[in-house]
């Protein structure tokens, strides 16, 4: 990500060298930290049960036969997870969470805008929060950078 211009007025000035330092390590922590929090999602449908629910639940919104869906969403959930944390596929893997999220944002905004009301705001947080790593790439601390491999 880009970093403060060196004629940038600081409000805090001492603070600089410290938020020099952390810069290079925040598009990693983001990238880490969404990738790692899809993963329990994924795990759960998969591993611990959830995937005949989420694939009768697909059923009764219209996506038929819901088994596929929740199949695909669960992979890419734990897979994904793992691939974007570790920054490995980190396009390829981003472009399929934005595709599912962004759906899911769509069919939760006839609940308006706060999660807990069951809104659109979580699924949005994910959308964009994957549509960084598809513009962006993995960044230089990721396997897809020490392989020599940009998808």
């Amino acid at each position: 990500m880009s970093d403060i211009t060196t004629d940038t007025k600081r409000v805090i000035p001492f603070a600089k060298p410290i938020t020099d330092s952390l810069s290079p390590y925040m598009e990693p922590l983001l990238r880490v930290t969404t990738g790692l929090l899809l993963v329990p999602h994924g795990y759960g449908k998969l591993f611990g049960g959830g995937l005949e629910g989420t694939a009768q639940f697909f059923e009764s919104v219209g996506f038929a036969p819901g088994y596929p869906f929740a199949l695909f969403v669960a992979l890419v959930e734990f897979f994904g997870g793992l691939a974007l944390a570790a920054g490995f596929l980190t396009r390829p893997v981003a472009v399929l969470i934005v595709g599912f999220m962004a759906q899911a944002t769509l069919f939760h905004a006839a609940n308006g805008f706060m999660w807990s009301n069951g809104g659109f705001e979580y699924p949005l947080l994910w959308t964009v929060a994957a549509l960084v790593f598809l513009v962006r790439g993995g960044g230089k601390l990721s396997v897809d950078r020490a392989i020599g491999r940009e998808f």
